[in-house]
C-alpha cells in the first residue's frame, strides 16, 4: 500500500470477501443474499472504488457467513467475474470462482408471465440456456424467450 492510499475497510476474522463486484451492483448482491441492516454481524461494502481489471468496483464483506454453492450460481448474474474468499482466522482459507454454466437450474424464474414454468399445475424445473456470456444472455429452456435481466435477478429464486 502506498503512502497515498489508506485501508477502506478494515479486515474480517471470519466470514465472506466478494471482489471485483461490478461498479454500483453491490446493493444487489445485498439482496440477492438476503441481506439487510438489521443483521447483528457487521458488513462492510465499498462501492465504486479503482480496479486495474475492471476500472471501477465494489467490494462486500460479510462477517460470520460464508456463501453457499447456490448463492455463488446465482451471484454469477449479477457479478459474473467475482471472486469469493473465505476468511477463516483473518486468513482466506478458501478460494471460490463464480462462474455461469451452460444452463441455470432453480436459480431464476423466466420472465416470461405465461411460460409453464410459472404455472403451479405443472410444476417445471426453472431452466434458463445461457446463450452468451459476457454479457449474460439467457433464453427459457421451455418456451425460448430471451430474460430481462434486470428482472430476473429482482426475482431470483
Amino acid at each position: 500500500m502506498s503512502t497515498g492510499e489508506m485501508r477502506r475497510v478494515t479486515a474480517i476474522n471470519n466470514g465472506t470477501v466478494i471482489d471485483h463486484v461490478p461498479a454500483g451492483a453491490a446493493l444487489a448482491v445485498l439482496q440477492m443474499l438476503g441481506i439487510s441492516g438489521d443483521r447483528s454481524s457487521p458488513i462492510s461494502l465499498v462501492m465504486n472504488v479503482p480496479s486495474s481489471k475492471h476500472g471501477r468496483k465494489d467490494i462486500i464483506k460479510v462477517e460470520d457467513r460464508e456463501l453457499t454453492q447456490d448463492e455463488l450460481d446465482r451471484l454469477a448474474l449479477i457479478a459474473p467475474k467475482a471472486s469469493v474468499a473465505i476468511i477463516r482466522s483473518y486468513s482466506v482459507a478458501e478460494k471460490r470462482e463464480v462462474s455461469i454454466g451452460s444452463e441455470l437450474v432453480n436459480i431464476a424464474s423466466c420472465t416470461f408471465s405465461n411460460c409453464i414454468t410459472i404455472n403451479p399445475r405443472e410444476p417445471q424445473d426453472h431452466r434458463l440456456k445461457v446463450v452468451n456470456g459476457d454479457p449474460i444472455e439467457l433464453r427459457c429452456r421451455y418456451c425460448g424467450r430471451p430474460q430481462d435481466m434486470d428482472e430476473l435477478i429482482e426475482n431470483l429464486l
